[in-house]
């Protein structure tokens, strides 16, 4: 029965370059849980930041046309 094997490689046929390197513990050079979740919020935070200079600029810009 094909389905119902144990075979662990989980691998499968894809290509060695995209393969990661098994260490003792488990993939080597892949990041952590903990970076994924620091990564995620340092983009928010890029992504929040990037909108308010934006619109800074954009005001900044509304008032220089209006004269003030």
């Amino acid at each position: 029965m094909e389905g119902l094997n144990s075979d662990l490689n989980l691998n499968g046929d894809v290509s060695p370059r995209v393969t990661p390197i098994v260490g003792e513990w488990g993939p080597v050079g892949v990041p952590t849980t903990r970076d994924k979740r620091r990564q995620w919020r340092l983009t928010i935070l890029a992504v929040i930041a990037v909108a308010i200079a934006v619109t800074a600029f954009g005001y900044y810009a509304y008032l220089q046309l209006r004269g003030y």
